[in-house]
């Protein structure tokens, strides 16, 4: 009865990004991208549908992830974005009444019973 499809991202904080970004690209050679510290790592699933997992780094100071003094935050990949929500709440659990629709698809979040801000994705029909 899962509604998790799988890791959607793994986001963290660094007071200097692209330094950091530079660093796992010339030291253990993840090609992520020094503008954007971000690395997008494509697969295929059993079925041979395409996707990919996000490795990000933040600013220190971002306020995305909740709590300041969360230092990473996971996305997890759903197919139901509004029907995680629905089970979410139905559980008692804090949710965020707030749904972001970007291109890359739609974004909701929940505070797990630790305190941390998790975020569930949607991701857009792949073209």
């Amino acid at each position: 009865m899962s509604f998790v499809t799988g890791i959607g991202g793994v986001f963290f904080k660094s007071r200097n990004p692209s330094g950091l970004a530079r660093w796992y690209r010339e030291v253990l050679g993840v090609p992520a991208d020094v503008d954007s510290a971000t690395w997008a790592f494509p697969w295929q699933d059993q079925n041979g549908e395409p996707g990919y997992t996000v490795w990000g780094v933040f600013r220190s100071s971002t306020s995305y992830f909740g709590n300041s003094g969360q230092p990473f935050m996971i996305n997890f990949r759903v197919s139901d974005l509004d029907g995680a929500l629905k089970r979410l709440r139905e559980a008692g659990v804090q949710v965020d009444d707030r749904v972001e629709k970007t291109v890359e698809g739609r974004f909701g979040w929940f505070i797990d019973p630790d305190g941390r801000r998790v975020e569930l994705w949607e991701p857009a029909p792949i073209d």
